[in-house]
């Protein structure tokens, strides 16, 4: 049994194929599957389930599996430890981003390009995807590090998060719109800068996806209120979300300051209140740590920069990044997974 056996085993499984696989690890398809097979005929057991349109596990593939990562990801700490000696850093790390966190927030592409030239010999794989998959991801070791909305008031046992942003959730509503006059709106319709919870009952909203932060924080708001919110379109873009409120098919719940310019500067915001409704931004780890040491040196860049950068870019009245959360353990600068990969040269 060879490392690289197991490395095209684990491969083929990520990639649900032997044709991506090999695409991924620039290898012929017949000599990955002749590979394979020389693998299972010296563990005396099928790993992989040839006779249906895509490849699956057998009992003993799953089995084998957490094993064969574990053993791949022991091989590559020895290689990076040697490298971290000699004052190269190699590896591949895999960072998570919730749907919707490249807009003007975060400015996720200068950050990864700059880090890419600190240290070219790392690979990184970008995964988008809902908060709550990604929580899950990280607890299975499939993720080393995420930018997520918490969908749980408080963190999942075994992760680690610091918040980068806390703002409070708000409508955006289209000219004309009767929340935009409704009752307790003070002086008038234009002085109007808050909205209750209860006034949003049997409204169309306009939302993040199940599984994000923000449809969390909102559902469990509504709940309480004794009501369930009534989402008629979903969106993972923010920017999505005001576009069709702009066409007044409802209006749009996000984190206050997300609204963006669409509908040319006439659409309203008002800060959602009776109860306010908060919505985090969080970076998100193992509790234990991340593993490799390319992936605690991006998590150090990440924890340093994220609060710069929102700083950088928040105007007046924006929402500022608050103090880390009590959950967060010491600094990890004593001293990789699926996804989209992006590589520097």
């Amino acid at each position: 049994m060879e490392l690289r056996q197991l490395r095209y085993f684990v491969a083929v499984v990520e990639e649900g194929g032997f044709t991506r696989a090999a695409a991924r690890l620039h290898l012929a398809q017949p000599g990955l599957s002749a590979q394979i097979r020389q693998l299972e005929r010296e563990l005396g057991q099928p790993l992989l389930d040839r006779s249906h349109r895509s490849v699956t596990l057998t009992e003993t593939g799953r089995a084998v599996l957490p094993y064969a990562r574990a053993a791949l990801a022991a091989a590559d700490a020895v290689q990076q430890t040697a490298d971290a000696f000699t004052g190269l850093l190699r590896g591949r790390v895999s960072l998570g981003l919730v749907s919707g966190a490249t807009g003007h927030a975060f400015d996720i592409a200068s950050f990864l390009a700059d880090f890419c030239d600190a240290y070219p010999a790392l690979e990184i794989a970008l995964t988008e995807d809902t908060s709550e998959r990604m929580q899950a991801a990280l607890l299975a070791g499939e993720l080393d590090i995420a930018l997520l909305g918490p969908t749980d008031e408080t963190p999942p046992p075994g992760l680690s998060l610091q918040t980068v942003i806390d703002a409070p959730l708000a409508v955006v509503a289209a000219p004309g719109d009767p929340l935009l006059a409704g009752a307790g709106a003070g002086a008038g319709a234009g002085d109007r800068t808050t909205v209750a919870l209860a006034e949003l009952r049997d409204r169309a909203l306009i939302c993040l996806p199940r599984g994000t932060g923000v449809r969390a924080a909102l559902e469990r708001a509504c709940a309480q209120a004794g009501f369930r919110p009534r989402v008629t379109f979903e969106a993972a873009a923010p920017h999505v979300l005001t576009q069709l409120a702009a066409q007044g098919l409802g209006v749009a719940v996000l984190p206050a300051g997300e609204d963006g310019p669409a509908g040319d500067g006439r659409l309203r915001a008002l800060t959602i209140v009776r109860p306010g409704i908060r919505a985090r931004i969080a970076l998100a780890w193992r509790a234990t740590g991340p593993a490799s040491p390319a992936a605690r040196v991006l998590l150090d860049r990440l924890r340093e920069a994220l609060p710069a950068m929102l700083v950088s870019r928040s105007g007046e009245g924006a929402a500022r990044p608050s103090a880390p959360c009590a959950c967060e353990p010491p600094d990890t600068s004593a001293d990789s997974r699926p996804g989209a990969t992006a590589r520097r040269p």
